[in-house]
């Protein structure tokens, strides 16, 4: 796969999951792993990581078009 089509996928990936949790922070969704419930927390954790490499990505995409 070239650079610029994995960093379009990993940065449509990363804004896919960073759009989850917010839809989880909006709707107040509960998240449960077994007996674990997911405090809602780490999910404004979630969609600051997440969304920061989305950003990321796109912008080396975009510095890879302008070079080019």
């Amino acid at each position: 796969m070239k650079p610029k089509a994995y960093l379009m996928v990993s940065g449509t990936l990363f804004a896919l999951v960073a759009s989850l949790h917010l839809l989880r922070i909006v709707f107040n969704w509960q998240a449960v792993i077994g007996s674990w419930t997911v405090p809602m927390w780490l999910s404004w954790i979630g969609l600051a990581v997440t969304t920061t490499l989305c950003v990321w990505a796109y912008g080396l995409v975009r510095a890879r078009t302008e070079r080019n």
